[in-house]
């Protein structure tokens, strides 16, 4: 990808919701709530303090994250839609749990 975000912003690519839910109903795509889970595409380089410090950040490309809701600005880049958020707008970063736990 040849977008790269400045300071603390972080681009991530949506991920997509089910069509179903866990009871088996199928949802039609006005029922859809807006995702907020997505996994992050490319980082900046910090966050500029006052001191003119950077402070690193605290997620990497790959991370599955969890983000505020109405958080960013949406572009569209070959066909892909991205939203480009800053680092503080993410909730969580989603970590896979092993199967059997």
């Amino acid at each position: 990808m040849n977008l790269k975000p400045l300071f603390d912003n972080v681009v991530i690519e949506h991920v997509e919701q089910d069509d179903k839910t866990t009871g088996g109903v199928f949802l039609p795509d006005t029922a859809k709530e807006k995702p907020q889970e997505g996994i992050i595409r490319a980082v900046g380089s910090g966050r500029v303090t006052d001191k003119g410090t950077v402070v690193d950040m605290h997620v990497k490309v790959g991370n599955r994250v969890l983000y505020r809701k109405y958080s960013g600005s949406e572009v569209k880049i070959d066909g892909t839609e991205y939203l480009i958020i800053p680092e503080k707008d993410i909730l969580a970063i989603v970590d896979k749990v092993p199967a059997g736990v």
